[in-house]
């Protein structure tokens, strides 16, 4: 399915594609010829010397809430083959407003916008909606600055598992495929990284674990050629077996009546340390 989205001519809408995933994917091998446009609130750019001439369409605006109801007006007439739903906030503290705002609102207001268009080109021919997500909105790890977006990404699963079950139901959108890409450690402006840079600087800059963007725009093509919703990828630390056995366990929590989050439970983290390594280590 992704060969015939990702090809030449056709048009990508990415919000938060001012650097990072939101920024490689246009610019990926499987992706070039491919028209870009896109808003992030953190940036504009016109044209850079990282992207090719033919992704280089850019229409940015600076809304702190994601909100992609004016863009409408410029795009409205475009038919859009993807929908990537990328731009993504860390915040401190446990209910922080801009922090949903960005991360969930801003979906809900970006698919508010633009999947009439979407669906209704589904007649013509395979369309993709990819919203972005975390593993963090999974297993949910502890900590002072996660609660908020740990939230803000749990939620996001449920809407694009919501949405993705709502095509595939409808015989009028059945060529709509939504895909729900949950990122590794990834070197973005999240982590450190001030780019958007060229992949051999990105890779000489990078902490060892992580995965660079245009790895996870790689990985995502991929798993969307196989038809896969769930795109969880891999970085340099975690391996594909680590974390399917990371989210087993935090599942398991509430099916064998753990304590909450018993992963980081003094009483249950080595037992989970041991089952998780063991899991990890029979896929």
């Amino acid at each position: 399915m992704a060969a015939t989205v990702f090809r030449p001519g056709a048009t990508a809408l990415i919000t938060g594609g001012g650097s990072g995933i939101g920024f490689a994917v246009p610019n990926f091998a499987g992706c070039n010829g491919r028209t870009r446009s896109g808003r992030d609130p953190a940036q504009t750019i016109c044209q850079t010397e990282h992207s090719s001439p033919e992704a280089r369409e850019w229409h940015g605006d600076h809304s702190v809430q994601g909100t992609l109801v004016e863009s409408s007006c410029s795009l409205g007439e475009r038919e859009h083959e993807n929908f990537a739903r990328e731009k993504g906030e860390a915040m401190v503290g446990w209910a922080n407003d801009l922090t949903f705002a960005t991360n969930f609102t801003g979906v809900l207001n970006g698919i508010y916008t633009f999947l009439p268009m979407i669906s209704e080109a589904a007649a013509q021919g395979p369309k993709a909606i990819v919203i972005t997500g975390s593993k963090q909105g999974i297993t949910n790890p502890p900590g002072a600055n996660n609660p908020a977006y740990n939230a803000s990404k749990s939620a996001l699963k449920s809407i694009a598992e919501f949405l993705a079950h709502d095509m595939h139901s409808n015989s009028a959108t059945k060529n709509v495929h939504v895909h729900l890409l949950i990122p590794g450690w990834t070197f973005t402006g999240l982590t450190g990284s001030e780019g958007p840079i060229h992949d051999d600087q990105a890779l000489a800059l990078k902490p060892k674990g992580a995965w660079i963007p245009s790895q996870v725009a790689r990985y995502m093509y991929e798993k969307m050629n196989q038809g896969k919703f769930y795109i969880v990828c891999p970085d340099e630390d975690v391996s594909e077996a680590l974390d399917k056995a990371r989210m087993e366990w935090a599942i398991g929590d509430i099916i064998e009546g753990r304590p909450a989050l018993s992963r980081w439970h003094e009483e249950w983290k080595d037992k989970a340390s041991e089952w998780i390594n063991e899991e990890a280590a029979k896929r």
